[in-house]
């Protein structure tokens, strides 16, 4: 397969490479086109104000100073031209669970490579800490052996999320809906040198909606998340309600 890879940690972050190598080695055709430094929750930022650059670093490999929308688009528009199976953006350093995935800047690359109407898959490792990358490029590399991408949807990606344990330790897969983190002291207030506030946002660990069939009980019990996504912004459910008011209200804004 003629594969594209991209992330947002960076072109230098371990999973990238890591992912890159073991594709390679199963006769993949890798082309890898990331963000020149770490871009963690970048969401789908594009870049507008200033010029970006292509640095080609060696042969199908280059790095891009954007956003990992803009690796994207420039990587689809002027490097590879569209020759492209399916876009991978991973894997991520640290999982993309819940509400994780508005934020996320390897989603949202994979997001627009949806745009493009390219098979899209967002990966992550659920861990910043342990280096299980082998065991995430490994199930990647099985899922696309079995075709995973024929399961792809125009208007989606598949979100996956691999527990940071070896694959022996892997219970399985499971189909997940995207679980609902609780948040307590987001917001930490601190003096800077000067004694003046600044805040950090992250604080506490976040707590999770105790539901099942969530990504984030999948990852607990040490099964692979896949969590099919579909960013359709448009709530049909709510048209009829909202048509009811405008036609009670709409006669004061008539011409």
């Amino acid at each position: 397969m003629k594969i594209l890879l991209t992330n947002d940690d960076g072109i230098n972050a371990p999973g990238i490479n890591i992912l890159a190598n073991h594709l390679i080695e199963c006769d993949h055709r890798v082309t890898v086109v990331a963000p020149d430094v770490e871009k963690s929750a970048s969401s789908h930022s594009i870049t507008l104000h200033t010029p970006l650059r292509i640095i080609r670093e060696e042969v199908n490999r280059y790095a891009v100073t954007g956003s990992p929308a803009d690796s994207v688009i420039l990587a689809l528009q002027v490097i590879i031209n569209n020759e492209c199976d399916i876009v991978i953006s991973g894997i991520n350093r640290g999982p993309n669970l819940g509400e994780d995935i508005l934020y996320s800047g390897t989603v949202a690359a994979a997001i627009e490579a949806m745009y493009f109407g390219l098979p899209a898959i967002a990966v992550s490792l659920c861990s910043k800490t342990l280096n299980q990358y082998q065991t995430a490029a490994h199930y990647i590399s099985e899922m696309l052996s079995s075709n995973i991408s024929s399961c792809i949807g125009k208007n989606e990606i598949l979100n996956i999320n691999v527990p940071a344990v070896t694959a022996e330790m892997i219970e399985g897969i499971k189909i997940t809906k995207a679980g609902n983190r609780i948040y307590k002291n987001f917001v930490v207030e601190q003096q800077d040198p000067r004694g003046k506030k600044i805040y950090w946002l992250g604080g506490d660990k976040p707590q999770w909606s105790d539901e099942e069939d969530t990504d984030i009980k999948a990852i607990e019990n040490n099964y692979i998340s896949i969590t099919p996504v579909s960013p359709n912004f448009t709530n049909y459910d709510s048209f009829s309600k909202v048509r009811n008011w405008a036609n009670q209200h709409s006669n004061g804004h008539r011409k």
